[in-house]
């Protein structure tokens, strides 16, 4: 008689559902996050070809961010990260941002109403990238970092992927759109299919004190700090990179200027997944405050360079911006982690999100700065201007590395 075939083990079963989980969730943020930078891409073929304002030009980016930001403030205050499941509360908000995203095909592309859809989107965004977080945190067992840095190069793989787009598509700005928009669709129906870890602690009821602590703690308003000089610089390199390079190029007499913008800024911003992923391990063996300092330090000094560089050797200005991408998010995940390692665990989805609320408040100031530095000092100044927030977000991590509570980070390697 045949022995019937053996079961996994508990702990390799409980491996494998985590493996399976995370690779659905990665893939889910990867689609979702793809309805974010559409309109950067379409920014760009739209302004060739029909002629933006800047202040038109900067609405679409910073709409989004907008409303990411009243979205994040909402779920905050309503603690809903923390209070249902995170996986449906990410299907809801994916599925809202597609259905917006493909309406953006059939309307002007710097209409009011396109600006207020973005908007929408924004909103949806903060039901998914924190609760995407959320979700990585509840499997972490000693990887963290490299869970958080892994989803936040999902993340930085979604926001690249309409440049990729802009640059097989052609002109095509509708397509970019309409391609998002299906990504966002069908990773709000496939989250289903991922499963919650075992670490998920659910809160029973709203609790306000619990964001009073992100200021009142000490070694949390340090890491909210050095995550706000990290956002100081982030978005803004990501929204105005394409537009950088184009006007570059077209001023080198390259043939094709925005084509090649384009495949620079996807390669550029790509390579931040990379990033994440690298500075994850790092940061898991080396210590967050450690990967953070690191890493701001080498993407203010290539945000400092890159403004001495419009009709420089295009194979040093690619250098140039494939290591600020993947310096300029090497250390976003760690933030959020040390969030995670330092708050209580019934309100670690509850700040985390309030953290991204306010790093993306910023982002609106440096969004909208950078087209009006331009106007008065140049690409210098503008990105002079981004470095230093990575400059600032040092100092902050090295203060945190420097109390009692930093050794709850990474397992004690600060």
């Amino acid at each position: 008689m045949k022995n019937a075939p053996a079961t996994p083990s508990p702990p390799l079963a409980a491996m494998a559902g985590k493996t399976r989980s995370l690779v659905i969730l990665l893939l889910c943020q990867v689609g979702a996050m793809s309805v974010w930078f559409s309109s950067s891409a379409v920014v760009a073929i739209v302004k060739q070809a029909q002629g933006l304002s800047a202040l038109q030009a900067t609405l679409l980016t910073s709409a989004v961010q907008a409303g990411f930001v009243a979205g994040t403030v909402t779920s905050a205050l309503l603690s809903l990260a923390d209070r249902f499941d995170p996986r449906r509360l990410f299907m809801a908000s994916a599925l809202t941002a597609g259905a917006v995203t493909a309406s953006l095909a059939f309307i002007a592309p710097a209409s009011p109403l396109a600006i207020v859809l973005r908007f929408i989107t924004g909103i949806c965004m903060a039901g998914v990238y924190p609760v995407g977080m959320r979700l990585a945190a509840t499997w972490a067992k000693g990887d963290l970092g490299l869970l958080i840095g892994l989803l936040v190069g999902a993340l930085t793989f979604g926001s690249a992927s309409p440049h990729l787009l802009a640059a097989l598509g052609g002109s095509n700005w509708r397509a970019i759109y309409g391609i998002s928009a299906a990504c966002a669709l069908l990773a709000g129906v496939a989250i289903l299919l991922c499963d919650v870890g075992p670490g998920m602690a659910r809160a029973v009821r709203i609790d306000w004190t619990a964001l009073a602590a992100a200021w009142r703690n000490p070694a949390l308003r340090l890491a909210n700090l050095g995550y706000l000089g990290h956002m100081w610089e982030l978005y803004a390199m990501w929204a105005w990179l394409a537009v950088f390079l184009q006007t570059s190029f077209a001023a080198a007499g390259m043939p094709q200027p925005r084509v090649a913008a384009e495949w620079l800024t996807f390669g550029a911003v790509a390579a931040g997944a990379l990033g994440a992923w690298l500075g994850g391990v790092l940061a898991d063996r080396l210590g967050r405050t450690t990967l953070t300092v690191g890493a701001m330090a080498m993407s203010g000094a290539c945000a400092a360079l890159m403004g001495w560089l419009p009709g420089a050797p295009v194979w040093l200005i690619a250098t140039v911006a494939l290591c600020w991408g993947v310096s300029v998010i090497a250390d976003s995940a760690q933030f959020s982690a040390s969030i995670a390692e330092l708050a209580e665990p019934a309100s670690i989805g509850t700040l985390l999100t309030a953290q991204t609320c306010a790093g993306f408040l910023l982002t609106l100031v440096s969004i909208h700065l950078v087209p009006d530095v331009v106007a008065l000092a140049g690409w210098r100044g503008a990105f002079s201007m981004l470095a230093i927030g990575p400059l600032l977000g040092c100092v902050a991590m090295l203060r945190l590395r420097a109390l009692p509570d930093a050794r709850r980070l990474a397992g004690g390697r600060r």
